[in-house]
């Protein structure tokens, strides 16, 4: 190799990684000015626009922003975690059961009008969450479950998008390894357990943390169908911070920063699960 191609090479790879630590501080910034702000005092805030150290890291450093937040009598910040914990991994349990088993049913099982009611559902992922919002108010009204639990799970149980790609998924395991599961005296109950599901763990992890993160953020639907104050969710209640009297930045900072460290740790222990569940789902959709 000449030793001209071995510099444009070398060149080449340098100006790539310069790249990629750009994107990466493009994305990082916000975060890291986040938290930055969540340990100014509110009158720092602001103060510092410029390039500089003292635009990520607090000259006065205080963390009484959190207390604020945290041991706040009229905003029980601590029960708004355990409310929306409780709701986003309720529903996310009850998405991979629901949608494995109807993903599964739509791969492997025969019945009659199988390709019309699988179109019926892919075509529920053009309409807009918007549009169903008043039919949906209102059914939860006549049912009686408003201000209730069941208003916030119910609804998020079914995933379209979910179903969807858990079928590419389960269409990819080879019908023989099932065939030779039932002539082994295994149940399909058993076989879909022990065969079709462990096949799928990336695919599994991959919608669990979509819908975990989707109602962890979940802002408009609980805004709407909870009005009791102790039930409302972690993104309703950061929204308290801000009133006609004014807002006040350094709480919602420590307070979004807060709800921001769930999600950032389940990531990071299941990162290597769901790209490779993202990857795998673009190759066989």
């Amino acid at each position: 190799m000449r030793e001209g191609d071995l510099s444009v090479k070398r060149l080449y790879a340098a100006c790539r990684i310069l790249l990629m630590i750009l994107i990466g501080l493009i994305s990082v910034g916000p975060i890291l000015w986040m938290i930055g702000g969540s340990f100014r005092p509110y009158q720092e805030l602001f103060k510092y626009t410029s390039l500089q150290i003292h635009l990520l890291l607090p000259v006065e450093w205080t963390t009484r922003n959190y207390h604020n937040v945290i041991f706040n009598a009229r905003n029980p910040f601590l029960r708004y975690i355990w409310n929306t914990l409780f709701v986003a991994s309720t529903v996310t349990a009850l998405v991979l059961v629901i949608n494995s088993m109807v993903a599964f049913a739509f791969a492997k099982l025969r019945f009659r009008f199988k390709s019309f009611v699988f179109a019926l559902f892919m075509s529920a992922m053009i309409i807009p969450g918007e549009v169903t919002l008043v039919p949906n108010y209102l059914l939860m009204h006549d049912l009686g479950w408003l201000n209730s639990y069941k208003a916030l799970i119910v609804p998020s149980m079914l995933s379209v998008f979910g179903i969807f790609m858990l079928r590419q998924f389960f269409a990819e395991v080879p019908n023989e390894i099932m065939e030779a599961a039932r002539i082994d005296g295994a149940s399909l109950p058993r076989t879909f357990v022990s065969i079709v599901l462990p096949a799928a763990v990336p695919a599994l992890i991959t919608l669990g943390l979509m819908t975990f993160l989707g109602n962890w953020d979940s802002y408009l639907w609980p805004l709407i169908v909870i009005n009791d104050q102790k039930m409302q969710m972690i993104q309703v209640a950061i929204s308290a911070f801000s009133s006609n009297e004014g807002t006040d930045w350094s709480k919602i900072l420590a307070a979004n920063t807060i709800s921001t460290v769930p999600i950032l740790l389940l990531f990071l222990f299941l990162q290597r699960y769901y790209i490779q569940g993202i990857t795998m789902s673009g190759v066989k959709g």
